[in-house]
């Protein structure tokens, strides 16, 4: 698959995404479900603890991409949902820290909500992917 960033304007490459994203002979294509700080029973994990949070909610997006034969770096659109907005961005690190090393900089959303499926749930992400 070949992907050609499009970005009008520079901004979000300092924030780790681009605007939008071409994709040429793309194959297989995956729609995850939004992602949480859940276990392997679908227990909440990290109550009030915003970095954790999104620590445990990539992590289960890397099984989902895993079990799909996918990995970070077949991601090709984020949405993110958040009760804090303010709060997921003072660890917006940890997004770079697993994107970065695959040189993955997809188009994404950022959205606050007043709440999630589960209430102790500060975070979540859903995803596209191809290859």
């Amino acid at each position: 698959m070949k992907r050609t960033p499009v970005n009008p304007w520079p901004w979000s490459l300092k924030l780790g995404y681009n605007q939008a994203e071409t994709l040429e002979d793309a194959g297989r294509h995956l729609v995850c479900a939004g992602q949480t700080a859940v276990d392997s029973e679908g227990n909440p994990r990290h109550p009030g603890d915003m970095r954790g949070q999104i620590a445990l909610a990539l992590d289960n997006l890397e099984a989902v991409l895993g079990a799909a034969d996918m990995s970070l770096g077949d991601v090709t659109s984020l949405r993110i949902f958040t009760t804090d907005v303010d709060e997921a961005l003072k660890n917006f690190d940890l997004m770079g820290a697993r994107f970065g090393p695959v040189d993955a900089a997809p188009p994404m959303t950022l959205l606050g909500v007043s709440r999630l499926a589960l209430p102790p749930l500060l975070f979540e992400i859903e995803a596209t992917a191809a290859d």
